[in-house]
């Protein structure tokens, strides 16, 4: 258990420092390292990977909170934008995490893992849009867009900021704004993907470990959150000191490492 709480508390630190500075919430870092303690604590090998995408974003909450907050204070965030992306956010958090418990562990651990490589590709490799001072997206479809980013955050454990920075940027807006949007975006699925697993009715029924409600392993939120608030901050002061490119290698590398991860996991 000792083990089990430092790579908990050094998962959720770095989580922290990669919320404050690419504006997610470090959940796949989380999801792999869950993954390769919970079958320890006697969690079925056909749960591990809900259970895990699951105490992630609960885990997610407190650390898109703390960075959000960090943000807000700089006033980065772009609040006319996080509205019309909130709705389709919460819908698609709700339906990610149905979507994620119909699906079977090994599923959904390949899921996880495509999902981390394609995502180190696309920002190692992407187009390069043109990015316009202080513009603020009107795009008709930020709403059916949140809606998607919302289902596949849920699915895979992440705060969607692997999905939102991209698409504020496309849309014009400068790579320091996008993360500061991203974090709080995050805040909204967390919330609402870790509430539906929470809520799952057929979880009590598992042979789950004590302290987990419904999927959500309690005592590994509470740890990887407590740690990533420590480090949140720093990622934020950090990330307005790095240039657009700096920030998109680190996004990069970070994804490639935790995708190869999770499929050694397996």
């Amino acid at each position: 258990m000792l083990f089990d709480l430092v790579l908990y508390l050094l998962a959720g630190a770095t989580a922290g420092l990669l919320g404050g500075l690419l504006g997610i919430g470090g959940g796949l870092l989380i999801v792999a390292a869950l993954s390769f303690t919970l079958p320890a604590l006697g969690v079925p090998p056909s749960e591990v990977m809900h259970v895990s995408v699951a105490t992630s974003l609960a885990g997610i909450v407190l650390t898109a909170a703390s960075s959000t907050t960090a943000q807000l204070r700089r006033k980065a965030v772009m609040l006319p934008t996080l509205w019309r992306l909130a709705p389709g956010l919460v819908l698609g958090g709700f339906i990610g995490a149905h979507l994620a418990q119909l699906m079977s562990g090994p599923v959904l651990r390949w899921v996880i893992a495509g999902f981390c490589l394609f995502m180190a590709w696309r920002m190692a490799f992407g187009h390069q849009h043109e990015v316009r001072a202080e513009h603020v997206p009107r795009s008709s479809w930020l709403l059916p867009a949140g809606l998607g980013i919302g289902a596949v955050s849920a699915i895979v454990g992440i705060g969607g900021g692997s999905l939102t920075v991209p698409l504020l940027v496309s849309l014009g807006v400068k790579p320091v704004r996008a993360v500061a949007t991203s974090a709080a975006a995050g805040l909204v699925i967390a919330l609402a993907s870790s509430l539906s697993y929470m809520l799952a009715l057929h979880a009590p029924a598992l042979p789950l470990p004590r302290g987990a409600l419904g999927y959500v392993f309690l005592p590994a939120a509470a740890a990887t959150a407590l740690a990533s608030m420590v480090t949140a901050p720093l990622g934020v002061r950090l990330a307005h000191r790095l240039s657009g490119p700096a920030l998109k290698r680190v996004f990069a590398a970070f994804l490639l490492v935790v995708g190869v991860l999770i499929v050694s996991g397996g």
